[in-house]
């Protein structure tokens, strides 16, 4: 069988500002151990601000580009959002991070009433228009659920009342979940798991993101299988 294309979509570099670094590794990693062939994307656009990690403060007037950090967690091997097309991608997954809110999105201080990168959301409607499988992860459900709200995705991000309240807003159907469960929508080909939105830390978010990488993959299974069995007659 052909190995299986997945793209992932990273916001950034740190979690406060870019991409959940955890997340994003323990992605990568499960999908590689699975054999997948993962192609990074990002936005090239400058970052929403800038955070001290060590310091957990903003610094003012300090400018980042979001695909030139990504780039760090890729090993350099990312490229522009623009250039990823549906067709040539067989899932897409999302880790979270504050970027994933506010570096691909405004929804992290908007809610419901923010915006998606552009070419994030038409991204993401190919996928979905296609039929492909999306992973979502921590605050991930939130962009789609702003971007396929109409379609009333089965999401989680926990126990987040607030980010609930803002992606049913949004059209989603929220579901609490714990921190090394998942959600799958099996209907939109949606699967999503709350990460660092419960933690609290990398040993207890590392199985959930297992488990969506792993759910995303058999989706990917079950299409490629029902798209290859005969015509039934009668």
């Amino acid at each position: 069988m052909a190995s299986v294309k997945v793209g992932v979509l990273l916001s950034g570099c740190g979690f406060m500002d870019g991409a959940e670094i955890h997340e994003s590794v323990l992605t990568l990693l499960a999908l590689d151990r699975a054999g997948a062939e993962v192609r990074c994307f990002a936005p090239d656009v400058e970052q929403a601000g800038v955070v001290d990690h060590l310091r957990g403060k903003p610094v003012p007037g300090e400018r980042r580009n979001v695909l030139v950090e990504a780039a760090r967690i890729a090993r350099g091997h990312v490229v522009d959002v623009r250039q990823a097309r549906a067709k040539d991608l067989d899932a897409l997954v999302l880790p979270g991070g504050f970027g994933a809110a506010n570096n691909l999105a405004t929804v992290g201080t908007k809610g419901a009433k923010g915006e998606v990168n552009a070419e994030v959301a038409r991204l993401l409607r190919e996928m979905f228009a296609a039929k492909k499988p999306i992973g979502a992860i921590c605050i991930a459900p939130l962009l789609v659920a702003k971007v396929l709200g109409s379609a009333h995705p089965r999401l989680t991000v926990g126990d987040d009342a607030g980010v609930e309240a803002e992606m049913a807003a949004c059209g989603a159907v929220t579901e609490r979940c714990a921190v090394d469960g998942v959600v799958v929508d099996r209907e939109n080909r949606i699967v999503s798991t709350p990460a660092y939105m419960l933690g609290p830390s990398i040993r207890h978010v590392a199985p959930g993101i297992e488990r969506c990488v792993a759910e995303v993959l058999a989706l990917v299974a079950g299409a490629r299988q029902d798209a290859g069995a005969p015509a039934r007659s009668g």
